[in-house]
């Protein structure tokens, strides 16, 4: 095998963990491009010393952009944002900032580009985050045509803000409000969304060009992930349904905080299914076969248990008699 210096934007972030730590273990130099070196310094364990280089930019500033894929082999951009604040915009961050990476990757002659951008993806749609990952898809097809797309449903795992937020909220409330229960989605491990990135990018004659839409084993809805979580961790709290009227009432105020929880354009997300398209290419065009969410999910939510591991169903304690 020949090794590479792979550049990776956002390698700091949920899926930019795994994605490095794969390069890594395969021997290949990863160069981890982000905004806050100082939060990425966990990543450098992961590999042998000097493996691992952590560097300075901002994927709206096309210059330290420029100079994070100098000498690159190949290029994964993992940038992207769920709710705007300051001046992190859809528009700057989801399609200036991909068309920088890509006209970066194709002006430094890197092999591979692989862009990650999400499933629901729309240029037509009225939701800021969908519509501007359409348009961000758009601008690295112009400056790279044979970028690989992946289009990751919503992804769980032990560090995701996915199954974690619901199990915090649920031991947090008195009840478990239901929004848009019956919203499909189909979750998948996150390691498996960063095993077709590294493939991806190793093998760009393969699955260069071409867009991908991952997604798990199995579909559910809002209401029947909810369930499960909260099955997991020993809550016997009822699932309320909050009316949508209610529900866009509580995004409009909640979406004035500094940090918040639920926006108008995420209330607008979770109003769609989340599932791969009928016909589109996914984790079985890389070999890959998805890991179900209960293969996963139980060795963090038991986290969230009562007595965390040394809980235990009732029907598995020990009889008095």
């Amino acid at each position: 095998m020949a090794y590479g210096l792979y550049t990776v934007f956002g390698g700091s972030g949920f899926l930019g963990r795994h994605v490095v730590q794969r390069l890594a273990a395969q021997g290949h130099r990863v160069r981890v491009a982000v905004r806050r070196p100082d939060l990425a310094a966990f990543l450098k364990p992961l590999g042998h010393v000097g493996q691992i280089q952590i560097v300075t930019v901002n994927v709206r500033d096309p210059e330290s952009v420029a100079r994070a894929v100098a000498g690159a082999t190949g290029v994964v951009n993992l940038v992207g944002i769920l709710s705007e604040s300051g001046q992190q915009k859809f528009e700057k961050v989801h399609v200036d900032g991909a068309a920088n990476v890509a006209r970066a990757a194709a002006a430094a002659g890197c092999r591979s580009l692989v862009h990650v951008s999400a499933i629901g993806a729309d240029a037509a749609s009225e939701v800021g985050y969908a519509r501007t990952k359409a348009l961000g898809e758009a601008r690295v097809r112009e400056a790279f045509p044979q970028a690989t797309i992946l289009r990751p449903s919503v992804m769980f795992g032990p560090e995701d803000t996915f199954l974690n937020r619901f199990a915090g909220l649920i031991k947090m409330l008195p009840f478990v409000p239901v929004i848009c229960g019956a919203t499909r989605f189909q979750p998948v491990y996150v390691g498996d969304v960063a095993e077709a990135a590294v493939r991806s990018l190793l093998d760009p004659a393969r699955y260069g060009g071409r867009t991908f839409e991952l997604g798990g084993p199995a579909v559910r809805t809002m209401r029947e992930i909810l369930a499960y979580v909260r099955q997991e961790i020993m809550s016997k709290k009822e699932l309320v349904t909050i009316p949508d009227a209610l529900a866009r009432i509580q995004a409009a105020v909640l979406g004035l905080l500094p940090r918040a929880p639920l926006t108008t354009d995420q209330l607008r997300m979770l109003q769609r299914d989340n599932v791969a398209a009928p016909g589109s290419e996914g984790l079985d065009a890389f070999g890959i076969e998805p890991t179900p969410m209960e293969a996963i999910a139980p060795r963090y939510l038991v986290l969230y248990r009562p007595k965390g591991s040394f809980s235990r169903p009732i029907d598995t304690l020990p009889s008095r008699g």
